[in-house]
């Protein structure tokens, strides 16, 4: 089990928070990505200090997050957690929720070339 012993105080809470409250695209792509990729062990609203990834694999250091309208990806506090996820060794994944229920073959696909094409074999 993953211990967030050194995490910011109530990461844990708003994850279980977001669990609760994920939208419609998050729980589809929740259900397409464990149907597909259940050796990649996909974990939902993890924290890694002092952000939550929509979705994580440690397996893989991937992590994707479900943006939705009131993301600008190109806004400073976006870039940062962008950065910090990626100092942590993960590669990050990011797709637009109208994507994801309009286009969830093809989000799986990218995800699949994520994790096949990386030194990570599923």
């Amino acid at each position: 089990m993953k211990q967030y012993g050194k995490g910011t105080s109530g990461t844990v809470d708003r994850a279980r928070i977001l669990r609760r409250d994920m939208t419609e695209a998050e729980k589809l792509l929740w259900l397409k990505l464990r149907k597909a990729f259940p050796e990649a062990k996909f974990r939902r609203q993890s924290p890694v200090p002092p952000y939550c990834a929509d979705f994580l694999s440690y397996r893989h250091k991937l992590v994707i997050e479900a943006d939705g309208g009131q993301h600008d990806l190109n806004d400073p506090a976006e870039i940062a957690r962008t950065r910090h996820l990626e100092r942590q060794g993960f590669r990050v994944l990011r797709f637009w929720n109208h994507d994801i229920l309009a286009n969830i073959d093809g989000v799986l696909e990218t995800v699949r070339h994520a994790i096949c094409g990386g030194n990570n074999a599923q």
